[in-house]
């Protein structure tokens, strides 16, 4: 029977999702999404983009990072300071 390294374990589960910084990612969707795989429409949904020129603020995370490389020929994104 394996048993878990202690390395493994002393990891949060929350590490990832917690903010690497203050920083705000401000994601404007540019183009449509139609025409696009069925991730990539998902992934809009998800970062909650519904029409061409809707804008979110999302915290800068590595999951939200991934979710804009999966868009990122339908986005801009540019790094805000949080109010």
């Amino acid at each position: 029977m394996a048993t878990k390294s202690k390395a493994a374990s002393s990891v949060s589960p929350t590490a990832q999702s917690t903010p690497a910084s203050d920083t705000v990612l401000r994601v404007t969707q540019l183009r449509s999404g139609i025409g696009c795989k069925q991730n990539q429409r998902q992934t809009l949904l998800a970062l909650g983009l519904r029409k061409i020129r809707q804008t979110r603020d999302w915290p800068d995370t590595p999951q939200v990072r991934g979710m804009i490389h999966t868009v990122r020929h339908l986005v801009a994104v540019e790094e805000v300071e949080p109010s």
